[in-house]
């Protein structure tokens, strides 16, 4: 598993992107469905991106620190549930 983030100059939006890799392409399919985002809550202040491609890449945008590490935080609890679960019962 790798991760990155930095302050994007650009935008001013800070930015975090984490690259978990899956056994399979079916298992990594298996957690995108499963973690695709839903419609924040918020309006505005943060965009996540989820796509596979052999693994599966989530990228953040925020406009504070305090948003993305929230917004980061929950999506791994997420990510440890939908592994642990396909551990267990299989894909």
């Amino acid at each position: 598993m790798a991760a990155a983030g930095e302050a994007n100059g650009g935008t001013g939006k800070l930015e975090s992107s984490l690259d978990v890799p899956f056994p399979s392409s079916r298992e990594a399919t298996i957690a995108l469905r499963s973690l695709s985002p839903d419609k924040e809550p918020r309006k505005g202040g943060i965009s996540k991106l989820i796509t596979v491609s052999g693994s599966t890449l989530s990228r953040w945008s925020a406009d504070e620190a305090r948003i993305l590490r929230v917004s980061v935080n929950s999506f791994l609890d997420h990510l440890s549930l939908v592994m642990e679960t396909m551990e267990m019962f299989g894909p």
